[in-house]
């Protein structure tokens, strides 16, 4: 297992907290939690939510690749998640010839279900506590880094007795609560995941750029996909000799709808919150993470967009990378929003003074927590501006420009490699970059980027090759990046691998430009994150001793942690809201505001003719709501955050309502600060998604697997 990184993780004090807010371990749910979930309407014994010896919910709910979560629905292993989350895989079979991104994707066989090179599913098997195994030994230890590095180690440790020369099961250990606890969670790991349903995508992304993180949507963010093992039911490589996956137990689809203020549950895997997060940190969130983000991305965005536009072969090739690069651009945008109209720093520096003020109460509590805040103050705004550098530096340069990453991914070719790993390296480092890629777009891309690296980064934080482009193009970087594309060997596939043929050639790589570029970028890159680097453990041990603190504070108080891409739970109701003065929003959206959306070839609300004949002909079956229409999309106040893409939104009975897959505009300051009247999960609504499969797709076999509750 890959060693452990240290986050900041961390929980938000109790004296903040609402009956329906965190995301909780399920496993360590506290008697207010099961309260007030039985008094929203949940009925099911804690038993069938979690257990580690008879099946339960928890069986049911995986990670899905790298970054969402997906819900097991059959016995068969198939798995429902968000059309974004597929949206890699759906991307990587499409082709002009194919293009599942515009058309969708239906297989009516088992037959036809599409192989996904790379794709994973886990199932989480257990959690446990390794709290005092892995502290234990430190208890003695001042030094924060030395203290960190012996916890790694011991995590190594445990983690390789489990996992190690198994690589169908993976072993994790992670921190909690701000570095004052450690689970275990260890996962049975799929390689054998295949393509099953896609619906095109001006329905799994209808809306686009415009309604991303907004509410109201009509989008059918869903895809399907399926979980194949070897014959004794075991993960297994892909084989065509393997069978669809027979999971320990799968989720009950229900169709009956839900009115407002009916229980909502979500459980997936959030990556990561930082509600914890000091006034100090939120302001340096704000200045040298956000700030520089919003500017480098809505530049190279503008440049993406207008190819994709001029040509259905770029716009394949760069759907996914300009998703995933405009999601956290959008996303930065509505978080600091969201931190001023919320007064989120001034309500952190209350809570800090109101620590402060105990400390000075306790002498005893102050020998032991005084420094906390100190260390955070001094660890953030001695930082700042190494930390914005490194922000503008790692958006331009190190992965703002494909050529460099190419190129770096290029030094790692080894010519000494049997022939079998060279072939090996080449498809899953090289090729996998090519096939997505466009030359004469990343040479705009990198003309643009090298001017606003140089306007932004202070001269210290400047790659070393600026001062040759600069005495030799004098600062013209469009013909400097004419250069780089014209001389350098990397850009085309066919051109590199000729070179790797020769030894010699090889050993003259070191003067390609696009070569010598990757390498001043990445050693400027180096310098800038250590410069960073130091101040993190400073700001770690005055985080670690904050909560602890907090905790002494307020012992009478239940806390979650943060988000740290492992199993949590989060409940509540759904219910509309008022984003504004004067304004209401309702709490779920039928088929008519696809048509009062619709505007024909506009790429964010186009629709195709059958679809819109389908919903005018309001021919819904078992999938109307009452009043006969076709419920699209519904808002609980779960609290999700990035990685409950995908995730299972069930009912008091367990059951399968919808998948969550987008938060409001309004809670786009979730991750630093939870706000109970503004904050939204937004789901795609599972009839949707059966309309979609058995009407337009007309999959039946799907729908035969489904164990559907009316």
């Amino acid at each position: 297992m890959k060693k452990i990184i240290v986050v900041l993780f961390c929980v938000i004090p109790a004296t903040f907290l609402f009956a329906d807010e965190g995301m909780w371990m399920l496993n360590n749910l506290t008697p207010k939690n099961r309260e007030k979930m039985k008094e929203l309407g949940f009925t099911i014994s804690e038993t069938e939510l979690y257990d580690t010896i008879t099946p339960s919910i928890k069986d049911a709910v995986v990670i899905f690749g790298g970054g969402c979560t997906g819900v097991t629905v059959s016995d068969k292993g198939l798995i429902f998640t968000n059309h974004h989350c597929g949206f890699d895989a759906i991307q990587s079979q499409s082709s002009l010839e194919h293009d599942y991104l515009k058309n969708g994707f239906i297989a009516q066989n088992q037959e036809d279900e599409l192989k996904i090179p790379g794709l994973e599913v886990r199932y989480l098997k257990y959690t446990r506590n390794v709290t005092d195994i892995l502290l234990a030994p430190v208890d003695t230890i001042v030094d924060e880094l030395e203290r960190l590095t012996k916890i790694s180690e011991l995590a190594k440790q445990l983690q390789d007795s489990i996992s190690k020369g198994n690589e169908f099961i993976e072993a994790e250990v992670k921190p909690y609560y701000n570095n004052n606890a450690y689970y275990l969670n260890v996962y049975e790991v799929f390689k054998d995941v295949r393509m099953v349903f896609a619906p095109p995508s001006s329905v799994g992304k209808f809306g686009g750029d415009t309604d991303n993180w907004m509410w109201p949507r009509h989008t059918g963010d869903f895809s399907v996909f399926r979980v194949y093992a070897d014959s004794a039911n075991n993960p297994a490589e892909y084989s065509i000799n393997n069978i669809p996956y027979m999971p320990k137990t799968y989720i009950p689809v229900s169709l009956e709808g839900y009115k407002e203020y009916d229980y909502a549950m979500t459980i997936g895997f959030p990556g990561s919150t930082d509600r914890y997060l000091s006034s100090w940190g939120v302001e340096q969130r704000i200045k040298s993470s956000n700030k520089p983000r919003i500017e480098v991305r809505g530049i190279k965005q503008d440049i993406w967009k207008e190819a994709m536009l001029e040509s259905d072969e770029i716009r394949i090739k760069y759907a996914s990378k300009y998703a995933r690069s405009s999601n956290y651009w959008k996303n930065s945008i509505g978080m600091d929003r969201g931190i001023e109209s919320l007064k989120v720093i001034e309500r952190k520096q209350i809570l800090e003074q109101k620590f402060t003020e105990w400390l000075d109460k306790n002498p005893e509590q102050k020998a032991i927590y005084g420094d906390a805040l100190t260390l955070i103050k001094e660890g953030y705004t001695d930082s700042d501006e190494m930390k914005k550098a490194l922000t503008y530096l790692m958006e331009t340069l190190v992965y703002g420009t494909e050529i460099v990453r190419l190129s770096t991914a290029a030094m790692g070719y080894d010519i000494h490699e049997s022939e079998e790993n060279q072939e090996k390296y080449w498809d899953e480092n090289i090729e996998k970059i090519y096939k997505d890629y466009d030359p004469q777009l990343d040479k705009k891309v990198l003309a643009a980027m090298m001017k606003l690296a140089k306007k932004r980064l202070p001269e210290i934080f400047l790659p070393l090759i600026y001062k040759e482009i600069d005495k030799k193009y004098k600062g013209d970087y469009d013909k400097y990046a004419e250069d780089v594309f014209e001389k350098s060997v990397v850009p085309y596939p066919d051109k590199l691998a000729e070179v790797f043929k020769n030894e010699k050639k090889v050993r003259k790589l070191d003067k390609d430009p696009a070569y010598q570029l990757a390498k001043s970028v990445r050693e400027a890159f180096d310098a800038a994150y250590v410069s960073v680097d130091i101040f993190q453990y400073d700001i770690a041990k005055g985080e670690r001793l904050f909560f602890a603190g907090l905790k002494a504070m307020q012992p009478e108080q239940d806390f979650y942690s943060d988000a740290n891409f492992t199993m949590r739970l989060s409940y509540g109701n759904i219910a509309g809201y008022i984003p504004f003065n004067g304004a209401w929003y309702d709490y779920y959206t039928t088929q008519k505001g696809v048509f009062e959306k619709y505007r024909k070839d506009d790429p964010d609300f186009d629709v195709q003719e059958d679809i819109l004949q389908l919903m005018a002909n309001q021919d819904f079956g078992p999938y109307a709501a009452k009043d006969g229409q076709l419920n699209l999309c519904f808002i609980s106040n779960n609290d999700i955050t990035g990685g409950n893409s995908g995730s299972p939104m069930f009912d008091g009975k367990g059951r399968l309502i919808g998948l969550a897959f987008d938060g409001n505009w309004e809670s786009m300051s979730g991750d630093i600060i939870y706000e109970p009247e503004l904050q939204k999960t937004i789901g795609v609504d599972i009839r949707y998604v059966m309309f979609m499969i058995d009407k337009w797709g007309k999959c039946g076999r799907i729908v035969k697997e489904l164990r559907m509750k009316n």
